[in-house]
């Protein structure tokens, strides 16, 4: 038996008899509270347009109609998720690489520097360049963020940790609804939104004086370099990649194609005179998400995985039925199946950090999951561009819009029973 083994089941043994307060060290908990801030700056570099599309598309061209916001809504939106795509791909090769604590360090610079960029637009256009910037930086810190917690924290806390990765990003969407509800964002008032969304740089100088390198990592490439791109698409891998890459797509197109305009319809079914109304339901929306995410680890861990997703997408399809087809005006109830859908909807963003790390061996599991998730946005920008299409197919019509995109449900309770269960299986080494 090999001596790393051995080391294994000692640390296994100590896990079950060694009090949590002994077991957990600083170390540890610098990782997380790094991370969870990155996450953070994540949600609400990922918020911060849908709040400040419609009132930053008037500005630039007049009141162009909805049918003309919703077109560049969805091209804005499509060129941020294709960069999320690269940007968790290049940033999860670094990865692995590099090491996770300088890929960190370096998308959360990327994404920080090109949201600031974002104040100096002037036509839809500059939005899109800039958008698809930050996102790349954005989207590689998923990747490296989540590696490197699952990496350095004791498996058995792996569920909650999974939620509390999910629920980060979703303070920070909370963060700039409730930014822009106590100023609301205006065709006058909208540019400093971005300079707010360039105050993760600071965090960059934290996360390299304390934050220590995975040692699985280290152990993992100390004996050759890996080839994680290679890796990932070889036969052995290849059918997980497949899976991850489908399963983050149905998610992301559900969120990103319908959710994510949620506060853009109420802008409209308002008709602008309420303008803090965007910014309570995408409040009302975050909230829900952050408990969905903290909910789905858990029904993953009691059910299975397989079990957990496809019960994360019959609820999603059902609320966002309820959601889309059942409300016409701006109320209380409506705000609260705002919540509701969050809360479903997002709850796939617990349940991913808790499964997508358990596909791929540490040498590559940045760049598997990364390449799994961020692939997803790339579809999913597809499904955004059918969005826009859509909304303006329609004459304006948001809701129907949604209504005919979270379908996508349907495919996600079919297509969860191909994946592999891992549910009670340790990280693979």
């Amino acid at each position: 038996m090999k001596p790393e083994t051995l080391q294994s089941a000692d640390d296994r043994n100590r896990d079950r008899q060694t009090p949590i307060v002994d077991r957990l060290t600083r170390d540890q908990w610098m990782v997380l509270i790094a991370a969870f801030f990155g996450w953070l700056f994540d949600g609400f570099e990922i918020g911060l347009f849908p709040v400040i599309a419609r009132p930053a598309l008037k500005d630039m061209f007049g009141a162009g109609g909805d049918a003309f916001a919703g077109d560049w809504m969805g091209r804005i939106t499509a060129a941020f998720l294709v960069g999320a795509a690269l940007g968790g791909a290049v940033f999860g090769w670094l990865g692995d690489r590099l090491g996770r604590v300088r890929a960190l360090t370096l998308s959360i610079l990327t994404y920080s520097i090109f949201s600031g960029a974002g104040y100096f637009a002037h036509a839809p256009w500059h939005l899109a360049l800039f958008r698809f910037l930050a996102a790349i930086g954005m989207g590689g810190e998923w990747a490296v963020g989540v590696a490197l917690v699952m990496e350095c924290w004791p498996n058995k806390h792996r569920p909650w940790l999974a939620g509390i990765i999910g629920a980060a990003a979703n303070v920070g969407i909370f963060l700039v609804a409730f930014v822009a509800r106590i100023f609301p964002v205006t065709p006058s008032s909208w540019r400093w939104m971005f300079l707010v969304g360039a105050s993760p740089a600071l965090l960059t100088f934290l996360i390299r004086l304390f934050v220590p390198e995975s040692e699985k990592w280290k152990a993992a490439v100390s004996s050759g370099k890996s080839k994680p791109m290679t890796e990932i698409f070889s036969p052995l891998m290849r059918k997980r990649t497949l899976i991850g890459i489908g399963l983050a797509s149905i998610a992301l197109i559900g969120t990103w194609g319908s959710v994510q305009w949620i506060p853009l319809w109420t802008d409209q079914i308002t008709g602008g005179k309420l303008p803090d109304a965007k910014a309570n339901a995408q409040m009302f929306s975050a909230i829900g998400a952050v408990v969905g995410c903290l909910i789905a680890p858990i029904i993953g861990g009691f059910l299975s995985r397989r079990g957990g997703f496809f019960t994360l997408s019959l609820s999603s399809l059902v609320v966002c039925a309820i959601l889309f087809r059942g409300f016409t005006t701006y109320s209380t109830e409506f705000l609260w199946v705002v919540g509701l859908t969050g809360c479903t909807t997002a709850a796939f963003y617990g349940w991913f950090p808790l499964y997508f790390p358990e596909l791929f061996p540490t040498r590559i599991r940045a760049t598997g999951q990364g390449v799994c998730y961020n692939f997803g946005r790339i579809i999913a920008a597809v499904g955004v561009m059918m969005s826009g299409q859509l909304v303006r197919l329609f004459g304006g019509d948001y809701a129907r819009m949604g209504s005919i995109i979270t379908l996508i449900y349907l495919v996600g309770m079919l297509v969860i029973w191909f994946a592999p269960e891992t549910k009670g299986k340790p990280l693979p080494d």
